[in-house]
């Protein structure tokens, strides 16, 4: 069975139990309306949904590529650097205990209720996994490499750019993979926030006159989008860890 297939068959057996749901429990369509009057609305709302879709994923997307840049950087820089990471490791971490939705307000104070405060809440959530992955990974490269690279005369700089980081990319792609599925969530909070466009800010218009079909059909266009945008990232780690491979 293809990935496809697979994802077809499991589209179908969720489906099947949200509707099973509904006729066991009998829940009204206000709480929890059926996949068809969904569908529907979907359809009959498409221009409208992919309007705000669009907003969504440009934040997402233009958050994912800084924050794979900025984490890239920062892990290179913490593991060439005991000082840098004696310094930065623990505000990082610290960065962490923060709740998302505490910074997301002042986001929005400071760079108001356009693109940038939901660029900023998405890379602030994809920030540290990639960093941690990208770090962990170049701090395990074989020691072996290391010490043959250390007695043929190479400097840190070419054992850094020629050995670790090309080792450490698999870590790079790990990071990566889980920035694909946490940069939807700071797009959404941003928006939830503060915004006058976007799924989130759908998702609380619906909300706010009680249009849950309209609601669920804006979440399931975000899941779509997230689980499509996770298989672009894997394909093109799959394919750049390949080539590397191969060279």
């Amino acid at each position: 069975m293809t990935s496809w297939q697979r994802a077809i068959a499991a589209t179908i057996f969720i489906l099947c139990i949200w509707q099973g749901v509904i006729w066991a429990t009998g829940l009204p369509r206000f709480i929890l309306p059926p996949p068809t009057s969904v569908a529907e609305t979907l359809w009959v709302n498409r221009a409208l949904i992919l309007e705000h879709a669009a907003i969504t994923m440009t934040e997402i997307i233009i958050g994912l590529i800084l924050g794979a840049i900025l984490g890239g950087i920062s892990a290179i820089l913490l593991a060439a650097s005991p000082l840098a990471l004696a310094l930065a490791r623990p505000m990082l971490v610290f960065s962490q205990a923060i709740p998302v939705f505490a910074l997301a307000p002042l986001l929005t104070l400071w760079l108001g209720f356009g693109l940038g405060s939901k660029i900023v809440m998405a890379l602030i959530i994809i920030y540290f996994p990639i960093t941690s992955a990208f770090f962990d990974a170049l701090m395990r490269t074989n020691p072996d490499w290391l010490n043959l690279a250390r007695v043929m005369g190479a400097s840190s700089t070419r054992i850094m750019w020629h050995i670790r980081i090309p080792a450490a990319l698999p870590g790079f792609a790990t990071g990566l993979r889980l920035a694909a599925v946490y940069a939807p969530i700071g797009a959404i909070i941003g928006e939830w926030v503060g915004a006058s466009k976007g799924l989130g800010y759908l998702m609380l218009l619906a909300n706010g006159r009680a249009k849950t079909e309209l609601l669920f059909a804006a979440l399931l266009v975000l899941a779509i989008l997230t689980v499509i945008l996770h298989a672009i990232i894997n394909k093109i780690c799959e394919v750049t860890l390949d080539k590397k491979t191969i060279q």
